[in-house]
């Protein structure tokens, strides 16, 4: 089994578990009282996601890869632990807002508004250039950009309300 191979089921395994712990996560917020907005952007976000991880399996699945970028993906995976962990059990995909809830201002968020995202778009450029997919990881840090514009309004307007 190649190195790309191993690094792609890595990914795709780590991602379908945050699936799962967000998915977990949402439905307890959600019946503390939670309440969810920026709903309409949600698919378009899961879409770029979906086809960056299965377009780097299309075109990166026999391809070297790079230690240097793969060790930079690294670290930005050990950023994403600390930006889950910090958020505990209010870390989600989706953007759920908790009334009364103060917002959190340790770990990475004392230096950061949305540590998480600077973190995904680091990712959505490293790995495919690991894989030397120079042309990928432009398109995709460009649609990641889009839709994440989108979502930083949202949340933005959502947290405004909670102040």
């Amino acid at each position: 089994m190649s190195l790309s191979v191993v690094v792609l089921g890595l990914v795709t395994l780590q991602r379908l578990a945050e699936l799962a712990l967000a998915g977990r996560n949402t439905r307890r917020l959600i019946a503390r009282g939670g309440r969810e907005v920026g709903e309409s952007h949600y698919l378009f976000l899961v879409a770029v996601h979906a086809a960056w991880l299965g377009g780097l399996w299309l075109f990166a699945w026999n391809r070297p890869v790079s230690l240097v970028w793969l060790g930079a993906f690294v670290f930005l995976q050990a950023l994403r632990v600390w930006v889950i962990a910090t958020l505990g059990g209010r870390w989600t995909t989706r953007i759920v807002i908790m009334p009364g809830a103060p917002l959190v201002r340790r770990g990475p968020y004392r230096w950061f508004a949305h540590p998480n995202y600077a973190v995904v778009a680091g990712e959505i450029a490293i790995l495919p250039l690991a894989f030397g997919l120079l042309a990928f990881a432009a398109l995709f840090s460009a649609l990641n950009a889009a839709v994440l514009a989108v979502r930083l309004r949202a949340e933005s307007r959502a947290l405004r309300g909670l102040s």
